[in-house]
């Protein structure tokens, strides 16, 4: 089958024809994979932001078709749709019994199991998954079923950015009705996060971000006021008087934004890091700061969704008309096409790309 492989860093993806899969576990599903959402934790992996060394296949992101199930699988069937969890949810260990399944406690081993086989030798998937592939073996724990009628271009967006966008809003920073929000980044999360604040009721919702043409994008999902960094003071002064905002979300992943989306939210406001920063880079805070601004500073792990019931709340949000999915699927591409896919993201001009294997 083909599929996208990362095979040395900062370099273009390989597209092989050749890609073979591992047997089929006990608890193991095999995905025909319909579409995959081109998100920028795949870009962070090519560029070693999030460490996953070579080869692998990226994708993370994605929705397919179950073509067979392991032996011990009891939940799903062959021809059940589902939305691919780059996070496994196996409702057992004490995580997921606590309401917590995105810090589920098999996570990393779905993350370290390969599943692809390329030249005789065992291949990872990008977060245990590997979406940039027509096929796939995957955990049973990292498949939502959803209603079959449900067009599959649209629920792979829920497989990521979706749920971590909206999720950050409604589940981690938990916006209240007529309140003040903040979004630093207008890529396909701070869209969703954006969306997510929107429905939560917030009365003003800022978008920032540096690129023109995403503050166009994050006016139509939502944003209420919208601006370049330079201009982010004078805009504060106009919704807050100078307070700072009762939310503020970071949706880049860059120390930079992370400190002043703390500084953004008001004392006693709510700051919510979303975006995936490099583990050798370090954002300072006072000791004194902490206590006197009583703020709530929070990350935010895939939303902290529950995602066997979050991912079908969203798809019921956008059947009811008020989460817009369609409208971010800025280009459809074949598999041939992510590297380009991949620099436009870099360009800015797009908010997802969407790769279609039909």
């Amino acid at each position: 089958m083909k599929a996208a492989l990362l095979t040395a860093m900062n370099e273009p993806l390989e597209i092989r024809d050749d890609v073979g899969l591992s047997e089929l576990g006990p608890h193991d599903v095999h995905v025909k994979v319909s579409s995959s959402g081109v998100c920028h934790s795949d870009l962070s992996a090519q560029n070693g932001t999030i460490p996953m060394p070579p080869p692998c296949v990226l994708g993370h992101e994605g929705a397919g078709v179950i073509q067979e199930v392991g032996s011990n699988v009891k939940e799903l069937a062959a021809g059940d749709h589902v939305v691919l969890s780059f996070l496994p949810a196996c409702r057992q260990c004490k995580s997921c019994l606590r309401g917590q399944s995105y810090l589920c406690e098999h996570a990393l081993h779905v993350m370290t199991t390969p599943h692809f086989v390329v030249d005789g030798g065992a291949v990872n998937g990008f977060n245990g998954i590997g979406t940039f592939a027509e096929e796939m073996v995957i955990s049973e724990h990292c498949c939502i079923k959803i209603d079959p009628e449900i067009p599959l271009d649209v629920a792979s967006l829920v497989g990521c950015g979706v749920t971590t966008g909206v999720g950050a809003a409604i589940n981690s920073a938990a916006v209240k009705p007529g309140s003040s929000v903040v979004v630093f980044g207008c890529g396909g999360v701070g869209i969703s996060a954006i969306q997510g604040a929107r429905i939560a009721g917030a009365a003003e919702i800022l978008a920032v971000d540096m690129v023109e043409s995403k503050l166009e994008h994050a006016k139509h999902f939502g944003a209420t006021h919208v601006c370049t960094p330079d201009a982010f003071e004078q805009m504060k002064m106009e919704i807050t008087a100078g307070e700072g905002f009762d939310y503020a979300l970071e949706c880049i992943g860059n120390p930079i934004t992370i400190r002043a989306t703390y500084d953004a939210a008001r004392r006693g406001g709510t700051a919510v890091i979303v975006g995936v920063g490099r583990m050798t880079e370090n954002v300072t805070f006072s000791a004194f700061e902490l206590f006197f601004a009583d703020k709530i500073l929070r990350g935010s792990m895939y939303g902290s969704a529950n995602v066997r019931t979050f991912m079908p709340e969203l798809l019921r949000l956008w059947r009811s008309g008020q989460l817009d999915l369609e409208s971010m699927i800025s280009q459809k591409i074949k598999l041939e096409g992510v590297n380009d896919a991949f620099q436009a993201m870099k360009d800015g001009t797009v908010i997802r790309s969407v790769i279609d294997f039909q």
